[in-house]
C-alpha cells in the first residue's frame, strides 16, 4: 500500500520506519526541512538529534530509498495514496485544553490535495495523534469542507513508550482501530494484517470515539498508579522509620489483582503524554459538567512530586540552597531518550533557582544539547545562565554542595564510589529515583542522604 505519514516526531518517525519494514511504500512528510534532511542521511548521529530511539536509525537505514522516503512536499506524491497517518504534535494549552493548530493545519493541507486528485479510489485518513474525543468528526468536517470524495476517517491511537518505540511498534500489546465502515476496517486490516488474529496481540475494532477514549483512559490510569504509589506508598516510608519500600511493593503487588506497574516511586512522571492527557481529559469532562476530583488529585500529586524533595531537603535535612552549587544528574524525562518534555528536571531547576542556588551543574547522557536549547533565552534571563552543562556525572559534581538525581539512567546506580572520589562531606545526596542501593555506605562515611520513599538519613 502507499502510505503518507504526516509528522515525523517521536511517534511518526518510528511508525513510518516500521511500516516500511512490511513492504509498504511509505512517505514520511514534515514541514521541518532540517529534520527531513537529517533523516535522509540515514546517519544515526543526524537522526538522533531529533528522535533518539534504540534501533530507529538502523530501521531507517535498512529501508530508506527502497520502501521509506522523506519529503517536505507532498503535492506530487499524494496521488494514489491509500492511507494518511496523522502523527502531529497536540500540546496542552494553559487551561488544559488541546492545541489543535498543527493538526488542523495539516488536515486542511491534505484535504486541499485530496480534493484535486484524479484517482478517486477510497482513501483513509487515520489519526494517531492524541486528540480530544470527537476530533475524528472534526477531521471529517474538514474533508467535507474541501469537497473530498470517497474518503474515510479512522482513529488508531499509539501506545508507544519512549525508549521502546521500535520494539513496541513491531510487537505491540494491542492495536486499536476505530472506524465507521467495513470498507475502512478492510483497509486497516491490510495495514496490520500481521496483527489481526494474533495469539498474543489484541486487535480491537471499534468506533472512532471509543478508540480516542481508550488512549485517554489508558494514560490516565497509568498516571493514577504512579501517583498512588508516590502519594501513599512513598509517603508512608518517608514518614515512619523502618518501613522497607521494596518490601512494601513486593507485599502489596503479590496480590494478582494489583499491578506491579507504577510501583516504582520517583520524583514524578514526565514526558509528552501523561500530564497533557490527564489535563485534557479534565478539561473535556469539566466542559460537559462532569466532576473531575479524582483526576485533579492524581495530576496534583504528580506535579508536587517534582519539587517536593527540594522542600524536604530544606525542612528535614536543614539544607540552605541559597548561594549553593547543586549537581543535577538527568535532564530527560526518562532514560534512553533525549526528550525533555514535562521532565521532572524542569520543575527541579525552577525550584532550585527560586531558592537562590549559585550554580546548577547539569549532566545527562543524551539530553544536554536539548536542555541548552530549552533554557536558551534570547531575552537574556540571567537566572538560566546559572545552569552549566557537563560531560559526566563526576564533572558535574565537582565543586558542588549537593547532588540531585532526577532521571533513572543506569549509570547513576553505581554513583557511591564517584561521590566519594569527587566530593567530601558534609554533602547532601538527593535521590529522586531510588537509584542508589548502597547508600548506607555513604551515610556511614558522613554523607547526608535523602531519597523518595525513605526517611532522611543524617551522615554519621
Amino acid at each position: 500500500m502507499k502510505i503518507i505519514v504526516v509528522g515525523t516526531g517521536f511517534v511518526g518517525l518510528p511508525h513510518a520506519a516500521v511500516l516500511s519494514e512490511y513492504g509498504h511504500e511509505v512517505w514520511a512528510y514534515d514541514i521541518d526541512e532540517n529534520r527531513i534532511n537529517a533523516y535522509k542521511t540515514g546517519q544515526s548521529k543526524e537522526i538522533e538529534r531529533y528522535v533518539n530511539e534504540p534501533g530507529l536509525a538502523a530501521a531507517i537505514k535498512e529501508t530508506k530509498d527502497h520502501y521509506l522516503h522523506f519529503t517536505t512536499d507532498i503535492t506530487e506524491i499524494a496521488e494514489g495514496t491509500d492511507i494518511f497517518f496523522f502523527c502531529l504534535n497536540t500540546p496542552p494549552m494553559r487551561d488544559g485544553s488541546t492545541d489543535l493548530s498543527y493538526y488542523l493545519n495539516a488536515a486542511h493541507t491534505v484535504a486541499e490535495l485530496l480534493a484535486k486528485r484524479k484517482d478517486k479510489k477510497r482513501v483513509l485518513i487515520v489519526n494517531k495523534s492524541t486528540v480530544p474525543i470527537g476530533t475524528a468528526r472534526v477531521l471529517q468536517a474538514v474533508m467535507e469542507e474541501h469537497g473530498v470524495e470517497n474518503f474515510g476517517i479512522a482513529s488508531n491511537p499509539e501506545f508507544l513508550a519512549q525508549g521502546d518505540a521500535i520494539s513496541g511498534s513491531r510487537k505491540p500489546d494491542r492495536v486499536v482501530v476505530g472506524a465507521d465502515t467495513e470498507e475502512d476496517f478492510v483497509l486497516l486490516r491490510r495495514i496490520y494484517s500481521h496483527f489481526v488474529n494474533h495469539v498474543r496481540i489484541r486487535y480491537l475494532e471499534t468506533t472512532p470515539e471509543t478508540a480516542e477514549s481508550i488512549k485517554y483512559m489508558g494514560n490516565t490510569l497509568l498516571l493514577t498508579y504512579i501517583s498512588f504509589w508516590n502519594g501513599v506508598g512513598a509517603r508512608l516510608a518517608e514518614t515512619f522509620p523502618n518501613i522497607r519500600m521494596e518490601d512494601l511493593k513486593i507485599g502489596v503487588t503479590a496480590d494478582s489483582r494489583i499491578s506491579t506497574w507504577g510501583s516504582y516511586v520517583s520524583n514524578g512522571a514526565g514526558g509528552s503524554c501523561f500530564g497533557k492527557d490527564i489535563q485534557s481529559l479534565i478539561y473535556q469532562l469539566n466542559q460537559n459538567g462532569r466532576s473531575t476530583n479524582l483526576l485533579q488529585s492524581v495530576y496534583n500529586i504528580n506535579e508536587y512530586q517534582k519539587t517536593y524533595l527540594v522542600d524536604r531537603a530544606i525542612h528535614e535535612a536543614g539544607f540552605n540552597f541559597n548561594h549553593k552549587t547543586v549537581a543535577l544528574l538527568g535532564l530527560a524525562f526518562k532514560k534512553r531518550t533525549n526528550d525533555m518534555r514535562d521532565s521532572a528536571a524542569l520543575k527541579a531547576v525552577e525550584s532550585l533557582l527560586a531558592k537562590g542556588v549559585k550554580e546548577i551543574r547539569a549532566y545527562d547522557p543524551l539530553a544536554n544539547e536539548a536542555a541548552q536549547s530549552y533554557w536558551f533565552n534570547p531575552e537574556k534571563n540571567h537566572l538560566f545562565e546559572r545552569i552549566t552543562y557537563h560531560d559526566s556525572a563526576q564533572e558535574a559534581m565537582a565543586g558542588s554542595d549537593a547532588v540531585f538525581i532526577s532521571t533513572d539512567w543506569e549509570e547513576f546506580r553505581g554513583l557511591s564510589r564517584t561521590i566519594e572520589i569527587t566530593v567530601k562531606p558534609p554533602y547532601l545526596v538527593i535521590d529522586g529515583r531510588r537509584m542508589m542501593a548502597d547508600y548506607q555506605s555513604l551515610v556511614d562515611k558522613g554523607y547526608d542522604f535523602l531519597s523518595v520513599g525513605d526517611v532522611y538519613l543524617k551522615g554519621k
